[in-house]
């Protein structure tokens, strides 16, 4: 079984492009979708409507920065901060170009931090390749289990 990947986006336009990305990239994982900071950081933990969950972590969480209730630099602090978690990869995937967000996400840990483009072909190109490098091409850190590996 693959683990599933993480998409937290608020952005119904956004959240729709990246889920065609990832569907064309042919992924065989899962996309567990959250629209908000405290929705993710119940999944991650488990806890809540989550606390029935598989156990495990995602391949990778795609995160948005600008989120309700708790923002994506709170979630990658915690994500970070969590030695169940810390090993996660995390992709900031934004609109923001602000260097104060890339500056304090890469601070906190950030495995990359892509800029959404506004084309809609480069968009679906940069999803695709996030999904293909972080769920199949990655090799997870030692003592993180990858339990079906594509030849």
């Amino acid at each position: 079984m693959l683990k599933p990947i993480l998409l937290v986006e608020d952005n119904p336009n956004d959240l729709e492009l990246t889920l065609v990305a990832l569907e064309k990239s042919k992924l065989a994982n899962d996309v567990i979708v959250i629209r908000d900071g405290g929705e993710a950081l119940e999944y991650l933990n488990a806890t809540d409507a989550y606390k029935d969950r598989p156990s495990g972590n995602p391949a990778v969480i795609l995160l948005d920065l600008k989120l309700p209730k708790v923002d994506g630099l709170e979630v990658l602090r915690h994500v970070r901060e969590s030695p169940v978690l810390k090993s996660t990869p995390v992709v900031m995937l934004t609109s923001s170009k602000e260097e104060q967000d890339l500056v304090r996400s890469y601070e906190l840990g950030v495995n990359a931090y892509v800029v959404k483009p506004v084309d809609f072909q480069e968009f679906i190109k940069a999803i695709s390749d996030l999904g293909v490098f972080w769920a199949v091409l990655n090799e997870p850190p030692p003592g993180s289990v990858r339990t079906h590996r594509r030849n």
